[in-house]
């Protein structure tokens, strides 16, 4: 028999991305795997994405978000209720499932960024939990969403097709930062530590929309800028390609619980080693010695940088084919399908 299964995205970014959109790369390569799988794939996303399995748009409006939201959870309700999935499975905002909640069909609910328990605990209390689960993408997750529901690590991943491994590069290859310009994504951390190791640095990336992320901008990081350490902006995936592939390693210096943080395995994926602060899955993703380091300070990043040549690419390049691989994920995903699908 054919299993069937909608995939919900929030309707904010297209499926999959032209630039920013780590989630929604994920929902794009599981939709078409899944597909290729012979399950039959639905997806709820932003209206206007291109990816290739049968699509249900959702709208979003700037001046009414709540409205809008509303109009989504229900828009995918009356589908749900008509299409009978297999398994309906959310990446998206916890609310646009919450009509969904009483319904019979098999649900998972993704947590892609730190969840509140209280948050969570308070939203569910008064909703009938009936045939749920929780994913989130790093272990450390796990605890605090396990004593709410049956809840599952599953990392995220990349498509290696996307990504050229780069055996080579230069002896004074920069360093590169890739990510949202925030304070706690420590691009400050990461401009001191290319100026103690005498390395270029590239920054790249978008700033978010936010009045503390542009003073940020404004008065940490844009003053250092120069020859040696150049912001590029937001890129796409070919430059992605580029300036990750080209690069001595990734520097991800967090000042917070980074639930995945999948541009360090882009960069694994490109043979360029990941030196980061060990907080949240940065443990989880680095080998320390061997794909990069994971530091407890930005001083020990520092000490790291400077023996960065000591790190083979190409173990970094393997990591992700056993672990990280679009494959291996999808895999992950399918074996809790057919699990939850088979206590029906």
């Amino acid at each position: 028999m054919e299993e069937s299964i909608l995939l919900i995205a929030d309707p904010f970014i297209t499926v999959p991305p032209e630039t920013y959109g780590g989630i929604e790369r994920i929902v794009d390569f599981l939709a078409v795997g899944l597909s290729q799988r012979g399950w039959i794939v639905h997806l709820a996303c932003k209206a206007g994405s291109d990816c290739s399995v049968l699509k249900i748009p959702l709208s979003y409006d700037d001046n009414y978000p709540r409205l809008n939201r509303i109009k989504n959870a229900f828009r995918i309700a009356q589908n749900v209720q008509k299409e009978k999935y297999s398994i309906v499975h959310s990446f998206a905002h916890i609310d646009l499932m919450a009509m969904l909640w009483p319904f019979s069909q098999n649900k998972i609910q993704s947590f892609q960024s730190t969840p509140i328990e209280s948050i969570i605990k308070k939203r569910t209390s008064l909703l009938p939990l009936k045939n749920i689960n929780f994913t989130v993408c790093g272990q450390h997750m796990v605890n605090a969403m396990s004593s709410l529901v049956p809840t599952t690590a599953i990392h995220n991943g990349v498509n290696l097709k996307n990504f050229r491994f780069v055996e080579r590069v230069d002896n004074d290859a920069p360093f590169v930062f890739l990510g949202r310009i925030e304070p706690i994504k420590g691009v400050h951390h990461a401009i001191r530590i290319a100026k103690k190791t005498g390395r270029r640095l590239i920054i790249a990336g978008n700033i978010s929309d936010n009045e503390q992320s542009r003073t940020y901008f404004s008065n940490m990081v844009q003053p250092e800028l120069s020859d040696s350490i150049r912001y590029i902006g937001a890129i796409d995936d070919i430059q992605k390609n580029k300036v990750l592939g080209s690069a001595a390693a990734l520097l991800m210096p967090i000042e917070w619980d980074e639930p995945f943080g999948i541009v360090m395995v882009e960069a694994l994926a490109c043979g360029t080693p990941v030196i980061g602060i060990a907080r949240g899955a940065v443990p989880e993703i680095v080998e320390n010695g061997v794909t990069g380091t994971s530091c407890k300070t930005v001083e020990e990043m520092i000490n790291a940088a400077r023996s960065v040549h000591t790190y083979s690419r190409y173990s970094c390049r393997m990591a992700v084919v056993s672990k990280f691989s679009s494959d291996i994920i999808i895999n992950q995903y399918e074996d809790l399908y057919h699990k939850i699908i088979s206590k029906r």
